[in-house]
């Protein structure tokens, strides 16, 4: 019988933050500075990914002639400039106040800039003392390498096999299996693409966003 849970960690974009759209509008007021335009079902294809990887595509796709340290400063710092538009998925905070009265531990694992997370967290009020957060600049690779999970295990004192992942991506997904954890799919309601590797718990989300609260209260 699978010991019991001890840590949820929860991916960021797309799953505890409803910001794939702001992080697309960032990218587009960059390109628009370039006067380029991306290709249909680019955005869609770059979900879960790192911003590295959307700068090869971007160059590849797009004809982009920009350096990589200079379009994640500048891809960053227009979203930094959009972080009015964040707001917490439907079905996270319900899913957090869970956690937190039952005392299970939860920490938030990023394919994003450090710079990125900590004011997409600061924002909508999920920095606290003592908080364990992996960002993409933590470990030498980022999603669906294993990296970032197994280093918040690390930083939480903990097994892989005692913590649960909660991810809205393949990619997502992927690292957590590759961690060796339990591994939860939460799709973006408007998400129907998302194809999760096999051995991850799929969720049917909806907009209401109940099901997560449904899933931790049965696992926990």
């Amino acid at each position: 019988m699978p010991e019991a849970i001890k840590a949820v960690l929860f991916d960021m974009d797309g799953t505890l933050v409803d910001s794939e759209s702001t992080h697309l509008r960032a990218l587009l007021d960059l390109l628009h500075e370039q006067d380029l335009t991306l290709p249909a079902g680019f955005d869609e294809a770059c979900t879960g990914m790192t911003i590295n990887a959307v700068h090869e595509r971007v160059v590849d796709q797009c004809g982009l002639a920009m350096a990589l340290d200079d379009f994640i400063e500048r891809k960053n710092a227009a979203f930094i400039g959009r972080l009015g538009e964040l707001r917490r998925r439907h079905g996270a905070t319900a899913a957090l106040d869970l956690l937190d009265a039952r005392g299970i531990r939860w920490a938030v694992v990023s394919n994003s800039e450090r710079p990125v997370m900590d004011a997409s967290l600061a924002s909508l009020g999920l920095v606290a003392p003592g908080r364990v957060t992996v960002s993409r600049n933590e470990v030498a690779q980022g999603k669906p390498a294993p990296d970032p999970y197994l280093r918040a295990a690390q930083l939480l004192g903990l097994k892989p096999e005692d913590c649960l992942v909660i991810e809205d991506s393949g990619p997502g997904a992927a690292a957590g299996l590759a961690a060796g954890m339990r591994t939860i799919g939460w799709p973006e309601p408007h998400r129907e693409d998302i194809v999760f590797p096999p051995g991850v718990h799929v969720l049917a989300a909806t907009e209401q966003g109940g099901e997560l609260s449904q899933a931790l209260d049965a696992l926990t």
